[in-house]
């Protein structure tokens, strides 16, 4: 048996043996990832263009969010929000240990990347929910849904590349492709 295949079935606490890759984010929580940043891409470059791909591209991701919000309660224990999610001191003393340098590698999504998620889920519902109000009888061409829709919009905007950024800067810190991991689901266990 190979060491990657030894640490494929342990519980999410288990310690694997060094070198061997264990199982992080599950099929759902990856699929819904790239399915959400595809739907903001495409909403994003279509929002002067076409609306139905627009609309279409926005109700995909408000989708999206929804069953990442309730995957976070009943998935997996490293998709639910209670593994990864830190309250302000510990999460807090990690941003210190970032600017230091000293961070610890975390298997799973870090303190702050665990507070960019819920940033970012909730700014794309923000955006979805005033895009589809926008397109009701009761809010169509409401100049305060418009100003709201387009704030989250902006704001989402800049919430990106930071997540980027702290992708980047975690992977080389910690010497692992976070982006191949959100493919395959997996990392390196020690």
């Amino acid at each position: 048996m190979s060491a990657a295949a030894a640490g494929a079935g342990a519980p999410p606490g288990a310690k694997a043996p060094t070198g061997a890759e264990v199982r992080v984010w599950d099929p759902f929580v990856r699929i819904g990832h790239w399915t959400l940043a595809s739907a903001v891409a495409i909403a994003w470059l279509a929002h002067e263009g076409p609306v139905v791909l627009h609309e279409s591209a926005g109700y995909l991701a408000l989708a999206v969010v929804a069953l990442r919000l309730v995957w976070g309660f009943v998935g997996p224990a490293r998709a639910r929000f209670s593994d990864f999610v830190r309250g302000p001191a510990a999460t807090l003393a990690y941003a210190r240990a970032v600017l230091a340098c000293r961070e610890p590698r975390v298997l799973g999504h870090n303190p702050l990347g665990a507070w960019m998620i819920l940033a970012l889920l909730a700014t794309v519902a923000v955006t979805g929910v005033s895009g589809w109000l926008l397109d009701t009888d009761a809010f169509f061409g409401s100049e305060p849904v418009e100003t709201v829709h387009a704030l989250a919009a902006n704001l989402l905007l800049g919430l990106i590349p930071l997540h980027v950024l702290g992708v980047i800067l975690a992977s080389r810190r910690h010497g692992e492709n976070l982006v191949l991991a959100m493919l395959t689901g997996r990392k390196r266990a020690g």
